[in-house]
């Protein structure tokens, strides 16, 4: 063992990581925290755009939606791109375009512009969040992700946390429509701008890879280097690396349907909170903002405490099923209760804590069977195939509110959609991954 690599292995692998997780998650929380908000703010934006633009429920979900079929057709891609010019540089362009477009969304007038504006946002964010698990699974061994991912995810219910509060200010504090915008309109700008200023200083603050890192010494370096070379060395290595080759991966697939399960409830939620609290006798757009803080707050503790015990307890699968179940109760019981505005919160509080927590849980499961050579692709591919979600979720509750004038019966639905997930998710394994796996390349 030569010298460098026995002061490697005499650090204390803690300390280093805290080390990494102090410098890179509060960034990378940060602009998790903006693309979150950018993304869903039209779910409070709806409160005042449909009336002012007169859009009708079904206009709103399918613009709500169209997000994410440009974000479906350029996930694989952008995340390829990334892989090919650098963490640093594509985070950076990425985060540029898509606050860029979020803006202009404060100069629609059209069901198309609006359709336009949401397509090529999705397009432009598309690479962000793949990219992210990807990079963070070069600075992290598997057995290290469930609390990074719980952490850097906590942005979600973070975002509904701060955004819902603020999102109502904009609403009520520009209601006389200073400037000659509308409350809607501010909320856009406000919320869209800086999302251009993180991209810019991503180009500052992150490096592309843990031997970039200057902020950590040589043995430190070495340290996580040599437990990432570890970690990849005990995956099921896949040969083919071709586009093609990993679209044929079964495991893949299935990966892909659970996330979809889970982002089914999720986009729901985000889109039609607000809605669904205004529904409940609601009107003043700062109350409603803080109600929906609520299941928001807790869903960030619960977040960080599941993903604490999952690597504690180096148990992935039941910590993912229970919190989709209870993202399926959750919504059965807002739906079943309509009529009960503190029962029905306390459902939506259930579903949200559930769903939201399903996210971080789930990815951990991709991350430690794809071996490097697939990972860029299977990542991507997983990702958009749960983000198709996001464009059937907030459309199908949008057309059936216009159908029934509720939303009880997409929320039964959503819910029966999530404990389908739950039970794929059950028998979901590292031996049934490796065996899949193993059956391809042989």
């Amino acid at each position: 063992m030569n010298p460098s690599t026995h002061e490697a292995g005499a650090l204390d692998g803690n300390s280093v990581y805290r080390r990494i997780t102090l410098h890179l998650i509060p960034f990378i929380f940060i602009c998790y925290l903006f693309n979150y908000l950018d993304r869903v703010n039209v779910g409070f934006a709806k409160l005042q755009m449909l009336d002012a633009l007169k859009f009708s429920e079904t206009v709103y979900g399918l613009g709500a939606g169209i997000f994410f079929i440009g974000y479906v057709l350029c996930g694989l891609p952008s995340n390829l791109a990334l892989t090919r010019f650098g963490p640093r540089r594509w985070i950076g362009v990425m985060m540029i375009a898509w606050g860029t477009l979020s803006t202009c969304l404060l100069f629609v007038t059209t069901p198309t512009q609006f359709y336009a504006l949401r397509l090529l946002t999705g397009a432009a964010e598309a690479g962000f969040f793949p990219g992210i698990v990807l990079y963070l699974s070069q600075w992290y061994p598997s057995h290290r992700r469930g609390r990074i991912m719980a952490l850097f995810m906590s942005a979600i219910p973070v975002s509904g946390l701060l955004g819902g509060p603020f999102s109502g200010w904009i609403l009520n504090h520009f209601a006389v429509g200073q400037g000659g915008l509308a409350a809607w309109q501010w909320m856009f700008l406000i919320q869209g701008l800086p999302t251009v200023v993180l991209g810019l200083l991503a180009f500052m603050l992150l490096c592309d890879k843990v031997s970039h890192a200057r902020w950590l010494s040589p043995q430190e370096r070495q340290l996580v280097a040599s437990e990432i070379a570890a970690d990849e060395r005990a995956r099921p290595q896949v040969e083919k690396t071709s586009i093609g080759a990993i679209l044929t991966l079964p495991f893949i697939w299935v990966l892909g349907f659970i996330y979809f399960c889970i982002q089914a409830g999720v986009y729901a939620i985000n889109f039609w909170l607000p809605s669904i609290i205004k529904g409940l006798g609601f009107s003043d757009a700062l109350v409603i903002g803080w109600i929906s803080a609520i299941p928001y707050l807790l869903a960030g503790v619960f977040m960080v405490l599941v993903g604490r015990s999952a690597d504690l307890r180096n148990e992935r699968r039941w910590h993912l099923v229970v919190p989709m179940l209870m993202g399926a109760g959750g919504l059965i019981i807002a739906a079943n209760f309509a009529g009960t505005p503190a029962i029905a919160i306390l459902g939506l509080t259930i579903a949200t804590m559930g769903a939201l927590t399903g996210l971080p849980m789930f990815w951990p499961l991709p991350t430690a069977f794809l071996s490097a050579s697939v990972a860029a692709g299977g990542l991507a591919l997983i990702n958009s195939i749960g983000q198709m979600a996001g464009f059937l979720s907030p459309y199908i509750v949008g057309w059936i509110k216009d159908q029934t004038g509720s939303t009880d019966v997409a929320l039964y639905s959503l819910a029966g959609l999530t404990v389908v997930g739950a039970i794929v998710a059950l028998r979901v394994s590292r031996n049934t991954a490796t065996a899949t796996e193993a059956a391809e390349v042989a």
